[in-house]
């Protein structure tokens, strides 16, 4: 595997996130980092031998993540850790609101719980249709200040994995770009009017902070050249790098160890199978479902539905150049599992093999082609 940085040019804009008509919705945005497989087909548009006609699924692809000027390589901040701050003799209750929320006040990290392993205090969350909810532990002249800033640089990351709690303020980031609000207005000719098809809809552009980059390998070599990302034609600069130094560190715990590995981090967007052999997407697994003591998400990443181009297709007896009615086209949906969700699994289970992508088991393209670019890849921890 080959690893390259990818520096934007300009502002990147992704459609892919909600389709829009004038009469549905007006705001045009995307999922940002973009999902592997719109980074994957940027790259891939750089390969000399690449026919769009004939797609094979020979390539391998893990990322994108982000870096830094330094080299820095940063991934998504684990979803269970706390941000915690020391209590002093001479703080009193009301001097202790104040650090309420306030990030950049901690001095360490503590890591949410499932609610069964302290006995009756959280007894209220308790369903026996689902597993344990995940609570903050009991703290002894400490409190919960917030939670770390979304990025954690890899280095850290691996501390955590091995059951650390030492980390600090420094090892987390913020989103390294801005959003910038693009309106666009089409009138039609001679009228006061917006025209009715895309006539008027906003963009939202994201803009890369100096110095920093995405990073990504696949598995195939190419020369610095520069490719299209997202809409309206935007660049940006490949070019061929090392390996992160950091990268190498994280490659230890790609596999499960037995009798050690309690938790397993998601890595990459990955899509869990809420019914086996069915469409049907949510936070874990049913496989998962006994096996689990708790597990720490987010907001899903909705992706697919109505297209957000509605082609049109040439008619029997028109013109090359004119064009038939509108396609209507779908894509299928689906529910990715958001980066960084943690999953702890229960101790009777920890000698038992698990999966190692977060993927259906279905056997079609799409699913092999889900596993050749790492959706759902997992590294695997111990508390």
């Amino acid at each position: 595997m080959k690893w390259y940085k990818l520096t934007p040019l300009d502002v990147l804009l992704f459609r892919e996130s909600k389709p829009f008509t004038p009469g549905e919705a007006s705001w045009a945005k995307g999922i940002f980092p973009p999902l592997p497989s719109t980074v994957f087909q940027a790259l891939r548009t750089a390969l000399p031998t690449y026919n769009p006609k004939q797609p094979k699924r020979d390539l391998e692809f893990l990322g994108p993540f982000l870096m830094d000027s330094s080299h820095t390589l940063w991934l998504p901040t684990p979803k269970d850790l706390l941000a915690v701050a020391n209590k002093r003799e001479e703080d009193n209750e009301q001097d202790e609101s104040k650090f309420k929320d306030s990030a950049k006040t901690w001095d360490n990290v503590t890591r949410l719980v499932p609610s069964d392993t302290l006995g009756n205090i959280w007894k209220h969350l308790e369903n026996s249709q689902s597993i344990s909810a995940m609570v903050p532990p009991e703290l002894e002249n400490q409190f919960v200040c917030g939670r770390p800033q979304p990025w954690i640089k890899a280095t850290a990351l691996c501390k955590y994995l091995q059951g650390e709690n030492s980390l600090k303020p420094n090892d987390f980031e913020d989103d390294p770009w801005d959003v910038q609000i693009l309106p666009h207005i089409d009138m039609q000719v001679g009228t006061r009017q917006v025209k009715a098809e895309s006539g008027y809809f906003t963009e939202v552009a994201t803009r890369m902070k100096s110095g920093w980059h995405f990073v990504a390998s696949l598995s195939a070599e190419l020369e610095e050249t520069v490719v299209r990302l997202g809409g309206e034609g935007h660049r940006t600069l490949v070019t061929p790098i090392n390996t992160p130094s950091g990268w190498r560190g994280l490659e230890n715990y790609e596999q499960q160890q037995n009798g050690e590995s309690s938790f397993a981090y998601l890595l990459t967007p990955g899509l869990a199978e809420a019914k086996i052999g069915e469409p049907i997407y949510g936070v874990y697994p049913q496989t998962w479902q006994e096996k689990l003591a708790g597990c720490v998400s987010d907001r899903p990443l909705m992706w697919g539905g109505v297209s957000n181009i509605q082609r049109k297709i040439a008619e029997e007896g028109k013109k090359a150049t004119e064009k038939g009615e509108a396609e209507f086209s779908l894509l299928p949906q689906r529910a990715f599992v958001p980066p960084a969700t943690v999953y702890v699994f229960k101790d009777e289970f920890l000698n038992e093999q698990h999966e190692q992508q977060l993927i259906p088991t279905v056997d079609s393209d799409w699913a092999t082609t889900f596993q050749m670019l790492n959706y759902g890849k997992l590294l695997w921890g111990k508390r």
